[in-house]
């Protein structure tokens, strides 16, 4: 079994390396194309459909919602030790090529979300379920597809992903206080107890309320470092820009120069904000809004925040510290776990271990959340039983119970591996129906300045649209 699993990880380090990043960056690029720079031409509309985002759902989820649950597993563990990660191994050019490929994830984001809104499903109870689960099976006309990637999705949701999270959690309460990770296991296994049998509506409003309080403390606390070392950031700006181009020396990660910096910087950017993964549009398709391009616009941004603001936040927090934190090509990959919080207690005091404490606990548990809200959706495709939605917050919260007292190698190789699968098929589906994506987006532009809604007969296949057409 061993040897099963070495050679799984040896296959998930070549696709992501060699073969994932590149395809996502591809498709991005040509979504951007396809959509004439909907992130650039569309940015402010962007901002202005997010301010507006928290009416007009009819009593279903609002835009703002599906917003949170999005964002509230974009905004995750991985933002923080990711980070750290991709400056050690990359230098500190690692944050620059981080910014170009939220630029090009962001079309991603739009198409992936505005084809969730475009083919998703009334649930029968004011709220609506959809995904790439369902555009792939719909407006590719392929449920074989569509199943694969729901059981991937549900396996990775709600199995693998609690699990990485709570353990994360459990081991920086540990390490930090001393919290033994049995302790850790109830209060986590009860908390998301309570919130997941309350099903995505309770997931939804869970997430309303955590997902903006913790990106906004993050900020904060990234402020107040980077405040308390005013001067140091004309340099570290210099390095960024410098590494990235290999324009000066010393400034290259342990892992090489400027591919290292493009690798590792491209890789924490697209998966943190998991454009192109398949993720996020499971919870854009629940929200309720007069055109499926306003969502797309929503989660676009939540693209932007993801990786400009809060991952910006991270490295800016290290690198403002200078070298008595961290120094290029010589702090060990080991240190990421604790990079950040060691910068932070470095700059604020030994005060601020608990506001990061809370931070990580936080992120982690709200990307619980939002997986458990992606695989209901994707169980929903998969046509099962009334009580498997029982089982399956059983099994969630079950999975993060254990988690937190286990080591998990072995389910964070099968998590990427699932990932790895689910986003190949979504990138294949992005390509297959990008028409829908530009019938859509010109649809909205041809009603500037008024009221938008969809013009079904405008879309390649007015009747694969079951949730459009009148207003319900």
């Amino acid at each position: 079994m061993d040897a099963f699993f070495a050679a799984l990880n040896d296959f998930n380090g070549t696709v992501y390396l060699y073969g994932l990043v590149g395809l996502l960056i591809a498709v991005g690029l040509w979504l951007t194309l396809a959509t004439r720079g909907v992130q650039v031409r569309q940015f402010g509309a962007m901002v202005r459909s997010l301010t507006r985002s928290r009416t007009g759902a009819d009593g279903g989820i609002s835009s703002f919602q599906a917003f949170a649950i999005g964002m509230a597993t974009r905004i995750g563990i991985g933002n923080i030790t990711g980070v750290a990660l991709a400056l050690i191994l990359g230098g500190p050019g690692a944050v620059f090529w981080m910014w170009i490929v939220a630029a090009v994830g962001m079309a991603t984001g739009f198409a992936e979300a505005t084809l969730a809104q475009l083919f998703k499903e009334p649930a029968g109870d004011g709220t609506y379920r959809g995904g790439p689960a369902y555009y792939v099976s719909v407006g590719l006309r392929s449920r074989l597809w569509g199943g694969l990637f729901a059981v991937l999705l549900v396996f990775a949701m709600a199995v693998a992903m609690p699990m990485v999270q709570s353990n994360t959690i459990a081991v920086a309460l540990a390490d930090a206080e001393g919290v033994p990770t049995t302790v850790a296991a109830v209060v986590l296994a009860g908390l998301t107890a309570v919130v997941v049998f309350g099903g995505v509506r309770g997931v939804a409003r869970a997430a309303e309320l955590i997902t903006p309080a913790m990106a906004f403390g993050y900020l904060l606390i990234a402020v107040a470092v980077v405040a308390t070392n005013l001067p140091s950031v004309p340099g570290f700006l210099a390095d960024i820009v410098a590494g990235a181009f290999g324009l000066r020396e010393g400034l290259a990660g342990v892992g090489g120069g400027v591919t290292a910096a493009l690798l590792n910087g491209a890789q924490r950017g697209l998966f943190s904000n998991e454009a192109g993964m398949g993720t996020a549009p499971n919870g854009a398709a629940t929200a309720t809004v007069d055109h499926p391009v306003q969502q797309g616009l929503v989660q676009s941004l939540g693209v932007f925040i993801d990786t400009v603001l809060i991952c910006t936040s991270t490295a800016f927090i290290i690198l403002s510290t200078g070298s008595a934190v961290y120094t290029p090509g010589v702090t060990a990959r080991e240190q990421a776990a604790s990079l950040t919080t060691t910068a932070v207690t470095h700059q604020l005091g030994a005060w601020a271990t608990w506001p990061m404490l809370v931070m990580v606990f936080f992120f982690g548990f709200s990307s619980i959340l939002g997986a458990y809200a992606y695989a209901q959706v994707n169980l929903a495709f998969l046509r099962c039983p009334d009580w498997s939605r029982h089982l399956l917050a059983g099994v969630t919260v079950a999975t993060t119970g254990i988690g937190a007292v286990l080591a998990l190698p072995h389910v964070w190789i099968l998590m990427d591996t699932a990932m790895a699968l689910i986003t190949v098929v979504n990138l294949a589906g992005l390509v297959a129906l990008t028409g829908w994506v530009r019938a859509a987006l010109r649809d909205y532009e041809a009603q500037a300045g008024r009221p938008p809604s969809l013009s079904a007969d405008a879309m390649p296949d007015a009747a694969a649209l079951s949730a459009w057409g009148p207003r319900r």
